[in-house]
């Protein structure tokens, strides 16, 4: 256990390495997974990254396919 607690609610998408090489583990559970809605948010005075408008302009792109595939 790296933190040593035991047991976290965590996205799979952060944990994908973790997950192949079998340091942690999925336990089903009847009340996951659990769905949120994501909000990007930022800055009107700050200039995003290079990669951060990249990022932005793929949602932006691909926005119809990306709520279809994670449709509830």
């Amino acid at each position: 256990m790296i933190a040593g607690l035991g047991i976290s609610v965590m996205p799979v998408i952060g944990i994908k390495r973790e997950l192949n090489d079998g340091t942690v583990v999925i336990i089903p559970h009847t009340k996951l997974p659990i769905k949120t809605n994501w909000n990007l948010i930022w800055r009107q005075q700050k200039e995003l990254s290079p990669v951060a408008s990249a990022f932005l302009k793929h949602l932006e792109d691909h926005k119809e396919s990306i709520l279809k595939e994670f449709k509830t």
